[in-house]
């Protein structure tokens, strides 16, 4: 029932937001050498890849030099980035993903292979479903980057405090996965980008 609305929703937003999407691309290409997509392997759902889509807020190949980013003002980071990372503008050509089935507006968010692969038989329950844009994790972990950013050992406060947290409530969704859960989420994580 979920992927309906799924399907409804994020073709929606393509075709509402679509002066928005342009604006962002042409800002970003303008800014900085490179194209205005970025996309990354992640692991999807029954652990298969696909490839997510976002637009692009660092330097070409920055990911190169880490995949967790830290505090809101990495140096990675370019000018347009900052701001569309901000208000999660970046994540907008995911419902491409939504649209194609690699993703569902509300769900887990899919990790690269590097971390799925650190998950114990029981955290893997959560490759059963498929992988989301938004989540109770995705709420609670607005500021992640600014928590990251004051750690002496960002990849290890994330592999060992914020991902087994992140992985916990996930659990919870998936316990509960249901168009109600479904509507709640999305109207949390609005309600969030609108403070």
């Amino acid at each position: 029932m979920t992927r309906i609305f799924d399907i409804l929703f994020a073709t929606l937003g393509l075709v509402i937001l679509s002066p928005l999407l342009i604006f962002v691309y042409v800002a970003i290409v303008l800014e900085s050498r490179g194209g205005g997509f970025y996309r990354q392997e992640r692991t999807g759902r029954y652990g298969k890849p696909f490839r997510l889509i976002k637009f692009r807020s660092m330097y070409v190949n920055a990911d190169k030099h880490g995949l967790i980013t830290v505090g809101g003002h990495d140096n990675r980071i370019t000018r347009v980035g900052y701001y569309i990372r901000k208000y999660k503008i970046d994540e907008l050509p995911q419902l491409i993903n939504v649209v194609k089935g690699d993703m569902s507006i509300v769900g887990p968010r899919p990790e690269v292979k590097k971390y799925t692969d650190l998950y114990t038989e029981e955290q893997r329950k959560i490759l059963d479903v498929r992988p989301g844009i938004t989540d109770y994790a995705s709420i609670k972990y607005v500021d992640e980057n600014e928590i990251l950013g004051t750690s002496d050992n960002p990849e290890r406060t994330y592999i060992e405090h914020i991902m087994p947290d992140k992985i916990k409530l996930n659990m919870i969704y998936i316990s509960q996965n249901g168009i109600k859960e479904y509507f709640k989420i999305i109207f949390l994580t609005l309600t969030n980008i609108a403070r």
